[in-house]
């Protein structure tokens, strides 16, 4: 916050605020939407898209604000010099109209959002999402081609992944070397679905099946691959660790942070140091960790009297994460200072595989993130290529061709993929780039 709230305010004053598209009017894109018009001065929502324009409406109207209905590219160009927000069922439209600054990408699909990240690089808009299902699967291949674009492509902050970033920034920044990123979970069931999830998404207004993927483990683990690829870090083995001091039981207490720190130090001795991982039934959570070290032993003394003990592994952390309240700061990093919050740092380093979540037979399709049939978990790339595993993000959709035992992993060869698809195009051109020399000449 601090530069960015000065940023702002000055832009504010000047009467030129950063102009922002979002794409998605759902939980999270609601939440943004009232975060910019309500709380963040010098920026202002020009546009929002959703192919249920009642939403995109609803989150606007619900701030006090008017909308103009527009279909097409001229349509919305046209709204935007008007003192309202302009709406429409044309993602890619938005993405492309000149007048807007920053693309905020938070439509959860992936060849849907991919179709309209891919059409904001091309017009020169910086882009902002909390999308870890399309990041996780193709962030490397939109980067780079954000980068021959020279613009930025980055998660947002306020999602876990962020959240870990600038705690990695903030670690480095005082001399001490990263060696663990980690994320707090409250819940880890791979059987969780849509029907055991239902009352709890009702609850707080989300879908059953996002908060089934939150439960089953997929979303963990596209948010770890996020910040592996973020870092160059990997996994210890596939799934991570995961050290679950809950027992099973959701409602059990939470241990403290620091007393849950040596099986994941023990992971770090064994498997070397650079991991992402997680812990579940520790408090303060939901919140993130950075598992750091630092060789000067003077160094070490005053990290010892500041409370953070005797190492050799120092634990950092942020007790929260904010979600929308913190995604306009990505937005004022991306357009003010050239800055990504959290963008890959070259080839992929862990994917996130389709694995069974019962016993599939042919004719199933893999419907949906936190769906009945697959959950996805964290595998180092290497692997996934090796094994030609199937990706949870390329699998949405697919036809399951033959039998597959629950709790096994997908490849290519168990299903049927759909034709005609940009994901799996991207992914091809993403595997042909990064592909080791020796293995692509």
């Amino acid at each position: 916050m601090i530069l960015v709230d000065s940023a702002l305010a000055r832009r504010e004053a000047e009467g030129r605020p950063v102009r922002v598209g979002i794409v998605g009017a759902g939980f999270q894109g609601a939440g943004i939407v009232r975060q910019i018009m309500c709380s963040t001065p010098g920026m202002r929502v020009a546009a929002v898209a959703s192919r249920d324009i009642e939403k995109a409406a609803e989150a606007v109207t619900s701030c006090d604000g008017s909308v103009v209905r527009c279909s097409g590219r001229r349509a919305v160009e046209a709204a935007l010099g008007r003192d309202a927000v302009a709406i429409t069922e044309d993602a890619e439209a938005l993405a492309v109209a000149d007048g807007i600054d920053v693309v905020v990408e938070v439509t959860g699909s992936v060849d849907h959002a991919a179709h309209v990240v891919l059409a904001a690089i091309g017009a020169g808009k910086h882009v902002v999402q909390m999308n870890a299902e399309l990041d996780g699967t193709l962030g490397p291949i939109l980067n780079a081609y954000a980068r021959r674009a020279g613009v930025i492509y980055t998660f947002s902050d306020g999602d876990q992944p962020g959240v870990q970033m600038n705690l990695v920034r903030f670690v480095r920044g005082i001399g001490v070397t990263p060696v663990l990123c980690g994320n707090i979970k409250g819940l880890h069931d791979p059987k969780r679905n849509p029907a055991t999830q239902r009352a709890f998404a009702e609850k707080w207004g989300q879908k059953p099946a996002m908060v089934a993927s939150f439960a089953d483990g997929t979303k963990i683990s596209f948010e770890q691959a996020v910040v592996a690829n973020g870092t160059g870090f990997r996994v210890a083995r596939r799934g991570m660790l995961g050290p679950d001091f809950s027992g099973g039981d959701p409602t059990a207490p939470l241990v403290p942070l620091e007393q849950t720190m040596e099986p994941l130090a023990e992971g770090l001795r064994e498997h070397g140091e650079g991991l992402v991982d997680y812990v579940v039934g520790a408090r303060p959570g939901p919140g993130v960790f950075v598992l750091g070290r630092h060789d000067d032993p003077r160094q070490q003394h005053f990290l010892n009297l500041y409370k953070l003990g005797s190492g050799p592994y120092y634990c950092f952390h942020t007790p929260y994460h904010l979600c929308h309240f913190e995604v306009p700061m990505s937005v004022a990093r991306a357009a003010l200072f050239h800055d990504a919050v959290l963008s890959p740092i070259g080839a992929p380093q862990v994917g996130v595989i389709a694995m069974a979540k019962k016993a599939l037979v042919p004719g199933e399709v893999i419907a949906e993130f936190g769906g009945f049939e697959a959950y996805g978990v964290a595998e180092n790339q290497d692997v996934i290529e090796r094994e030609n595993l199937l990706p949870m993000g390329i699998a949405l959709g697919c036809t399951v061709v033959r039998p597959v035992a629950a709790d096994a992993p997908l490849t290519y060869a168990d299903v049927s993929v759909p034709r005609g698809r940009l994901v799996d195009r991207l992914y091809a051109e993403q595997q042909a780039m990064f592909a080791p020399r020796e293995l692509a000449a």
